[in-house]
């Protein structure tokens, strides 16, 4: 099942994200398998990070949330604010795959 896991910095977190930022790339190769897609929210010039959206494919929410609390930016206490929320897979490279 798809879940997003959505995650907001703390405000004046830059260099903690940069300080665990190598870390958080090794466990997302190491998770991989579980990944449909993830990447960095980006302020509007887009050159810094400020959180984060991850699409996992897990069995359930309590996986999605394991998946998130592994995570070294987790550990470093990064986040201000997670979201995790049972996703449904409409579009993908311009082509809708339901009836919305």
């Amino acid at each position: 099942m798809p879940y997003a896991i959505i995650t907001k910095d703390k405000p004046g977190s830059a260099s903690l994200r940069e300080a665990h930022q190598s870390a958080h790339k090794k466990y997302l190769d190491e998770n991989k398998h579980l990944l449909l897609a993830a990447g960095a929210m980006l302020d509007d010039a887009g050159t810094a990070a400020h959180g984060g959206v991850l699409l996992v494919d897990v069995e359930s929410y309590e996986e999605a949330e394991a998946f998130v609390h592994n995570d070294p930016f987790w550990e470093a206490a990064l986040f201000e604010n997670v979201t995790i929320t049972r996703w449904r897979k409409a579009f993908f490279n311009s082509e809708r795959l339901v009836d919305l």
